[in-house]
């Protein structure tokens, strides 16, 4: 799996290693930071974080006087994994089911993400069922269905246009009666701007808390990776109406700039817990900072 996700994070490799090659100056000057920074940026790690990296690093190193590449290149790194590394946010030790609530705008992979976070669980043989709470569109619902089939897990859904609280409620009282250790519940794809349907989202919680207080348990954001730092405006629009707990990380090996990584944990302090590296169903990996940050960097 570390060689695959070595290889879904070519594109921002070859990215991040630039930045990392300024380091091999004869001098760690302040034409060296100026450049780090353009390239941090260029990266997608954003104004804000790449400022709070640098100042991290460049002061121990001048006041140390480190001069060797590899020495100030491990002190960058540590402290990128360091930025990376933030405290779960979901709910432990539930009763059954373990609800996860996905949350996303349209066309950035919630629902193939869904299908691969199902298949990941039914692989550590878990029992799970997932819920077509986008009623909007038949295609949705048909598309949630297919990956069902394809996973070898039940999907519940009700006719197009249905309340998509109502769905959920069937689905959880489901899931309980039949001891189901998970339920996935699937959204529509929307504008985080589109308040109507932010309040639906706030619906579907309250729905799902009638059935068991502490639910949902976890509140996952699929964001397209490739979107860049457009995906740090969903994450706070989606975090303000519904308390994302997780991200899930998506359509990684697609893209350069990798590093909206750091500005997610550093600015919203949500976990990244974890990443699409293709398009195959097992093409998913838990999030860990140090094989993140070695992968880019290495």
């Amino acid at each position: 799996m570390i060689n695959l996700v070595r290889q879904a994070l070519q594109r921002s490799r070859a990215t991040f290693r630039q930045a990392m090659q300024v380091f091999d100056r004869p001098a760690v000057d302040e034409r060296v930071w100026s450049e780090l920074e353009e390239l941090l940026i260029l990266a997608d790690v954003g104004v804000s974080t790449t400022e709070k990296l640098i100042g991290k690093v460049k002061p121990p190193v001048a006041k140390e006087r480190i001069k060797e590449s590899s020495v100030v290149r491990a002190i960058l790194q540590a402290e990128m994994v360091d930025m990376l590394k933030v405290a779960p946010k979901e709910v432990d030790n539930v009763s059954l089911p373990r609800v996860r609530l996905a949350v996303g705008v349209n066309g950035g992979g919630k629902t193939t993400s869904i299908a691969k976070l199902a298949y990941r669980l039914k692989n550590e043989g878990r029992s799970i069922i997932l819920v077509a709470a986008d009623t909007f569109r038949a295609a949705a619902i048909d598309q949630l269905k297919r990956w069902g089939e394809r996973v070898g897990v039940e999907v519940i859904a009700h006719q197009p246009g249905a309340d998509p609280g109502a769905v959920v409620y069937d689905a959880l009282q489901a899931a309980r009666a039949r001891g189901v250790a998970e339920v996935i519940i699937d959204t529509a794809g929307r504008l985080h701007t589109k308040y109507n349907l932010m309040e639906e989202l706030k619906k579907i919680k309250r729905v799902a808390a009638k059935i068991d207080a502490t639910a949902p348990h976890e509140v996952i954001l699929v964001l397209d990776a490739t979107t860049g730092q457009n995906g740090l405006t969903q994450a706070r629009y989606f975090t303000e109406a519904v308390g994302v707990t997780s991200i899930f990380l998506a359509k990684l090996d697609s893209t350069a700039k990798g590093g909206i990584v750091f500005a997610i944990c550093d600015e919203l302090k949500i976990p990244i817990k974890y990443i699409g590296i293709g398009e195959k169903l097992e093409d998913i990996a838990p999030f860990d900072a140090e094989s993140f940050v070695e992968a880019i960097c290495t």
